[in-house]
């Protein structure tokens, strides 16, 4: 049950939802009186990061699911180095099997040397069943958390593309919900065979709300992994989409949610709702923008307003909703991050952040075409059908 004071706290409409996710898991906590800034430009988050760093005097904890051997994260492994030698316990998760699979052992030796602890999400010395297991499921959290006071999650991973060409929302944050976010890391950890110089005490220090553009502001950590029976990212977004009264507005770089999304995303729409996701026009990752507009049939038939950003990629994982509630993740709306990759993402039950989530929306429809259904449907050749036929099924049979 929810401390009835961080209940009353969360805007009434929602507080069955809060209520629903923390009986689902026990992790899934409320947190209120935090402070926290929006980051929507990968070299603000590079700014603060940085400067962060610098700061550490006790811990950094770290784990991506991609770390680059490029400008941004050579930046980044540098600094760790120094406050390594200036004997700040550095602790570095990296998920190595698809992450930073590219980057060789030669990389990781200086900050090695210099003291820090890196470890593999998967390795074969974890045994081959669990070697193989985490193969495919996959460490997919973006997690910093310095001296227990600061921590960042959200979208970004750690490269060049992030810091400086894509698009992206992340979070930085202060107050009752690093603790949190620092025992999220510390399970992680362990599971991967990590340990600690110090009980876990020496870890948890009484955090503080420092000042920032959103403060006082009531949020709930929500984690997903594979070894959960339901997906608690799946029936948020889906929670939300049927029970929203005005609006719901999604970003989402990678768009293959399954049937019964689709089945509350087009419901919404039809009794009134506006709906609208925005994609990327130029995906990333080969097939999947096919992939993406495999929906889009279904979608605008529906009401559903589809929206393609061009521009820079476009790589968040948002969602605003009746000027109360906002997201800010790191699940897409794919199989993936429904039901086989480890996720975390942060719910955030406040107006003001979600006047503010919502203009940052507005804001990006100035790259955005707009499909109407009759010019999506007089562009579509015979194999988006099929490709849709065989994306629709193949999500069935998952």
């Amino acid at each position: 049950m929810l401390n009835p004071d961080i209940l009353s706290a969360i805007p009434e409409a929602f507080q069955p939802l809060a209520g629903m996710l923390k009986e689902m898991n026990v992790e899934n906590d409320v947190y209120g009186g935090n402070s926290f800034e929006i980051i929507t430009c990968g070299r603000r988050k590079r700014e603060l990061l940085l400067e962060d760093i610098r700061k550490a005097k006790s811990f950094i904890h770290i784990e991506y699911f991609r770390f680059g051997n490029d400008k941004a994260g050579r930046e980044v492994r540098n600094l760790l180095i120094q406050k390594a030698r200036e004997g700040v316990e550095v602790r570095f998760l990296n998920n190595n099997w698809s992450g930073v699979v590219a980057i060789p052992n030669s990389y990781w030796e200086p900050l090695i040397r210099a003291g820090a602890e890196i470890i593999p999400f998967t390795h074969i010395k974890h045994g081959i069943g669990k070697w193989l297991y985490r193969i495919f499921h996959q460490q997919h959290r973006k997690v910093v958390v310095i001296d227990g006071q600061v921590a960042y999650t959200g979208g970004m991973n750690l490269n060049d593309n992030y810091f400086f060409k894509w698009r992206d929302t992340h979070l930085r944050m202060t107050g009752p919900i690093v603790p949190a976010l620092n025992e999220s890391f510390m399970d992680s950890w362990r599971a991967s065979g990590g340990r600690f110089s110090y009980p876990p005490e020496h870890y948890r220090p009484e955090p503080v709300a420092q000042d920032a553009p959103f403060t006082g502001k009531t949020v709930q950590l929500v984690s997903d992994s594979p070894e959960t029976q339901t997906s608690a990212m799946l029936e948020t977004y889906e929670w939300v989409l049927d029970h929203a009264r005005d609006y719901v507005y999604i970003q989402t770089p990678y768009f293959v949610p399954p049937p019964s999304f689709i089945g509350s995303l087009t419901s919404a729409a039809r009794r009134g709702v506006d709906v609208r996701v925005m994609l990327p026009m130029e995906v990333d990752t080969p097939f999947f923008g096919t992939c993406n507009r495999s929906y889009y049939t279904e979608c605008l038939r529906a009401g559903v307003r589809i929206l393609e950003r061009g521009g820079e990629f476009i790589h968040s994982k948002t969602l605003v909703s009746d000027d109360a509630f906002s997201i800010i993740g790191a699940s897409n709306l794919d199989w993936r991050s429904f039901h086989v990759n480890y996720e975390i993402n942060t719910l955030i039950y406040d107006r003001e952040t979600a006047l503010y989530n919502k203009t940052v929306f507005e804001e990006d429809r100035e790259l955005v075409k707009e499909w109407q259904l009759g010019e999506w449907l007089r562009g579509r050749k015979w194999y988006h059908a099929a490709i849709s036929w065989f994306v629709h099924r193949v999500y069935r049979l998952l």
